[in-house]
């Protein structure tokens, strides 16, 4: 996958949200757009991946505690899967 820069103010609900996450990853068709799903997804990518959130306070300012929610499953699932490094980045 190589590296990904997923914008949180491009997220303005949670179905925006799998969409845009699901198009920018290049997640299968089957991604099941839920916070479940992305975890079981994002634990199983094979190759080194570097993925970079930008914008997170839009994203939480967007989508509460959900957005909350998004930001900790990438973070739990680099912790899970040596193959992704997951970082939270302010600038560009």
């Amino acid at each position: 996958m190589g590296k990904i820069l997923l914008d949180g103010s491009k997220m303005t609900s949670k179905l925006v949200a799998h969409k845009y996450i699901k198009e920018v990853m290049n997640f299968p068709s089957y991604y099941g757009e839920n916070s479940d799903a992305l975890w079981d997804i994002l634990t199983t990518i094979n190759v080194p991946t570097s993925i970079i959130l930008i914008n997170e306070a839009i994203l939480k300012e967007n989508l509460g505690e959900y957005g909350k929610l998004l930001t900790e499953v990438f973070q739990d699932s680099s912790c899970e899967n040596n193959n992704i490094h997951f970082t939270i980045d302010s600038i560009i």
